[in-house]
């Protein structure tokens, strides 16, 4: 979150846009090292994948792939589970295929994915394939690599306003908006305003382009060729113009203004952009003539204007800063901007509608009905639009559309053959593999068994010792302030009584032995343990492992709710919670009902720590919470749910007198994954910036078993970590 400024007595987030100012020169040094220049905007994805609705279908996965290498331009629709922003800006998509594996395998080596569990944000289960190229990519696929480079225009120096004094309640602003057309080079001014903090025009000035102008834009910039036929301003001209008419503490404002800047070639250190001052759900943007009227009730780009008028939006976007400033957002939430929205272009369909008459049903149904998402061969798509999809791996399709093996070839050599023609692609998939000595049935029933185990002992506390006569009722009653407990049974092979819980899930195992260890229970000082078993050595670090996992960033477990709360009671309860984002109930798979638990996530990870502070102890209803951070609070606990409740049935046919070939192989088997995890990162790092890259554990569905698989995802960022 952007630092917030005084301005006037309020504070406004003059972080806002500062990715047009501070960014561009980060951006700007980083060019020799392969990143994004500073005209490029820069693609984000955003998923909901929290709880229940982290399990995506082939064909909700075909919606992403197709959308983010085809877009709009090409009738592609953005998927129904996620959402991609400016994704004609990204550079290219890679899918890492790791073949035969599955979500089981990400966690039995969960800590030797050191690399791949740290460079995704989100994570989604996918749903098993006995053929898994076949059904993403569907038959007759010609996959060709790329022979041709396509290359990023170079970026030049960008020149400093040189605005460097310290910012003040005192300190100006002023609206700035340009209008750009189309040339040989891309985007350039042909026209900027500048207007003062009362509205008075100080700069309005056409600007010759330095290349040939390929596209005026006239309906929306309002510049013919006539025009500019006798301008003889230059871009250099504007800079140095700026530069003397802006103070050192001026503060621009204008609506996406980092758009601007780039076509200006300029950086200005701080800004506010009204684009992301009056912020919309899942990052995206009102448009500045919608804002105009439901904010300041004024008409702008009016239809019967030749154009928009660059002096009248610097105006409009520097009144909306005004206005945020004076007012606070308190005020802009009573707006309510996104009804408004909405009731407008309700509106606008109920027009259409009655242009349309003669076609209202056929238009009506075509409102209502989602796209049908027809599945050609997605890699005809690409070709047909020119883009040779590359391949790479053990598996590779000949032209009739069948995989063909090819098991000779190493991971090492598909990573240096990936690491030399992926940049020459816009679309790539590599497929690694652990190889078939270790994809084997029983090998995967064996392994199936052990991750099965070892969840179980991880779910599991024992604790005492308690009195001959104890309470068994107190036991569970107080155990169960934890969280759910699946099981509970009385040990009576020691000399005094023990209790063994499990739990259903990671969270509330963890809680007991943190908050109960030593506490009074029963009328006896207890203590609170885990078993020991080999397998449970490393618990700790698992646990600590889990913790930091970046998809329990910012997320809570909260324990002790009364079974006849509902959701919607503790949306209530928890709504003075600073930065909530979500709430999740996890419910019993079998029974549809909801456990005594949930799960907060909060858009910063200060707000988390805030709130277990506030949380423990708190009393809702009679009944006394606990809190600590998540530790499975994605797609992990429903999996934890499914591997606890199945009794080693889902593994498919387990072969005992086999786990002892399991145990022989499993140190190779560690050093591969190891080896793999590596290849992983060295391949993503070398990744363009604004590349959208996804991991797939294709998951296995075979008459020995199934096992669902699981993907990882995000677009690299300068920060070489995945968007969020």
């Amino acid at each position: 979150m952007a630092k917030a400024v005084c301005v006037n007595g309020h504070k406004r987030p003059a972080g806002a846009g500062e990715e047009a100012g501070g960014r561009q020169a980060a951006r700007k040094r980083r060019k020799a090292d392969g990143g994004r220049g500073p005209e490029e905007k820069s693609s984000h994805l955003s998923a909901a994948l929290f709880g229940e609705d982290c399990e995506i279908s082939h064909d909700q996965l075909y919606e992403l792939l197709k959308y983010a290498a085809l877009g709009k331009c090409h009738n592609a629709t953005q998927p129904s589970w996620c959402r991609i922003y400016h994704q004609r800006h990204l550079a290219g998509v890679v899918v890492i295929v790791l073949h035969e594996m599955s979500q089981l395998h990400f966690y039995k080596f969960y800590l030797q994915f050191k690399h791949l569990r740290k460079l995704f944000r989100h994570r989604f289960t996918l749903t098993p394939s006995a053929n898994f190229l076949a059904s993403l990519y569907g038959e007759g696929a010609n996959l060709k690599p790329q022979n041709t480079a396509q290359g990023s225009p170079g970026c030049k120096g960008y020149i400093d306003t040189e605005c460097d004094q310290q910012r003040t309640d005192s300190s100006p602003l002023f609206g700035l908006d340009c209008e750009m057309c189309l040339t040989a080079k891309g985007n350039e001014v042909t026209r900027v305003s500048l207007v003062d903090a009362q509205g008075q025009c100080l700069l309005n000035e056409l600007v010759k382009p330095e290349s040939t102008v390929v596209n005026y834009r006239t309906r929306f910039s309002g510049i013919t060729k006539k025009m500019l036929l006798p301008v003889k301003t230059r871009l250099s001209d504007i800079q140095t113009r700026l530069k003397k008419i802006l103070p050192h503490d001026a503060v621009l404002v204008g609506h996406s203004l980092n758009a601007d800047l780039q076509a200006l070639e300029m950086i200005h250190p701080s800004v506010i952009d009204t684009s992301l001052l009056f912020a919309r759900n899942e990052g995206r943007r009102f448009k500045l003539k919608f804002l105009a009227k439901a904010v300041l009730g004024k008409e702008i780009q009016c239809e019967q204007k030749l154009g928009h008028d660059p002096a009248e939006d610097a105006r409009a976007a520097l009144e909306l800063a005004q206005f945020f400033i004076e007012q606070g957002p308190a005020k802009v939430a009573e707006l309510n901007l996104e009804m408004l929205l909405t009731t407008e272009k309700l509106a606008e369909v109920s027009q259409k509608k009655a242009v349309l008459q003669p076609q209202g049903c056929r238009v009506q149904k075509q409102l209502n009905e989602p796209p049908h998402l027809s599945k050609p061969c997605f890699l005809d798509c690409l070709q047909v639009t020119g883009q040779k999809p590359l391949l790479l791996g053990r598996q590779e399709m000949d032209s009739s559309g069948l995989c063909q093996s090819n098991l000779s070839t190493s991971n090492k050599q598909i990573l240096q053959r990936a690491l030399e023609d992926v940049p020459l692609s816009t679309f790539s998939i590599i497929q690694f593999s652990l190889g078939p000595e270790y994809i084997a049935s029983h090998l995967l029933a064996g392994l199936y068994e052990k991750v099965r185990s070892k969840l179980t002992d991880m779910l599991t506390i024992y604790a005492g010792p308690f009195e001959e006569s104890f309470c068994l009722k107190s036991v569970k009653k107080e155990f169960g302030k934890c969280g759910p407990i699946q099981s509970l049974t009385v040990v009576t092979e020691t000399y005094q009584p023990y209790v063994c819980i499990q739990y259903e899930v990671l969270e509330a195992a963890q809680l007991a032995v943190e908050s109960l260890n030593g506490a009074e229970v029963a009328g006896s000082c207890i203590k609170v343990q885990r078993p020991i078993t080999a397998g449970m050595l490393d618990c700790d670090v698992w646990i600590k492992e889990l913790e930091l996992d970046v998809e329990n960033e910012g997320v809570i477990y909260v324990a002790g709710l009364k079974e006849s709360l509902t959701e919607m009671d503790l949306q209530e309860e928890f709504s003075q919670l600073k930065d909530l984002e979500t709430l999740f109930l996890p419910k019993d798979l079998q029974s549809g009902k909801h456990r005594n638990c949930c799960f907060l996530k909060f858009q910063k990870s200060q707000s988390a720590l805030d709130a277990l502070e506030v949380i423990n102890g708190w009393s809702v209803k009679g009944s006394k919470l606990r809190s600590r951070n998540a530790l499975a609070s994605g797609h992990l606990w429903r999996w934890i749910w499914q591997v606890n409740h199945s009794n080693g049935k889902q593994g498919g046919n387990i072969l005992y007198e086999k786990m002892e070939q399991l145990s022989d192989s499993e140190q190779d088997l560690r050093k591969k994954v190891k080896k793999l995890d590596h290849h992983i990162k060295k391949l993503y790092r070398s990744l363009q910036n604004n590349t959208l890259c996804i991991v797939l554990f294709p998951g296995v569905n075979s008459m020995h078993g199934s096992q669902s698989g699981l993907g990882l995802m995000g677009i690299k960022d300068d920060g070489g970590r995945s968007a969020c």
